[in-house]
């Protein structure tokens, strides 16, 4: 069984609603991806993701009946935080963490989707430079992009990264992919929900670190 399939995603209901409990559960086994990528470079990312995860934790078990689903939390926070939201609390650690989780669903789509550099076919950095520019590169201030650029460089060969997903096993190229295909349905449909709910609640917010 690959890596992502173990911890798949489930299907969103037709309101689009993330419950936070099954979100939490599952998004907590995502830091494991970076370490697919080889490099401690990505541990930067690994570690915000892990970080901004035990943020949203800690405010879910203050009340889990509460905080039924993240819609709940945003506006929770909303009422009580005023002119300082959304740059507080689980609210902001939610947001840097679908930019991670951004990053994560481009480089995956990007493999799916064949996009490779012709003249180093099992090189995966034009999937990782791609999946860095989209999600994450405008928010982050120079010094930050010169160390995601050494990240980008500590890449590792796409045989490697494959045979890392499908947890040490020799699988066939297009069998992994195919397994990277399925877990990316509802993982898009999650964060696209997510996007789209900081959009309409207004919470989005664009400055740099």
């Amino acid at each position: 069984m690959s890596l992502l399939l173990d911890n798949q995603f489930r299907e969103l209901p037709a309101d689009k609603s993330v419950d936070t409990k099954l979100f939490l559960e599952t998004v907590s086994h995502i830091p494991l991806f970076f370490d697919c990528l080889g490099s401690k470079v990505f541990s930067v990312i690994k570690s915000d993701i892990n970080g901004n995860i035990t943020k949203i934790r800690a405010v879910y078990l203050q009340d889990p009946v509460k905080y039924v689903t993240l819609q709940h939390i945003l506006e929770a926070e909303r009422e009580v935080h005023g002119a300082e939201w959304p740059k507080v609390g689980a609210t902001l650690a939610l947001m840097w963490l679908k930019r991670g989780l951004r990053f994560i669903q481009i480089l995956l789509q990007s493999l799916v989707d064949g996009d490779r550099d012709e003249n180093n076919p099992n090189l995966i950095r034009v999937n990782v430079t791609k999946a860095y520019e989209q999600a994450l590169k405008k928010y982050h201030g120079w010094i930050v992009q010169k160390i995601f650029h050494a990240a980008l460089l500590a890449a590792p060969y796409r045989s490697n990264f494959l045979k890392a997903l499908s947890k040490g096993e020799e699988v066939k190229e297009e069998e992994c992919l195919a397994n990277v295909h399925q877990f990316l349905v509802n993982y898009t449909a999650t964060i696209d929900a997510i996007y789209e709910m900081f959009i309409n609640l207004n919470a989005e917010l664009d400055y740099t670190v």
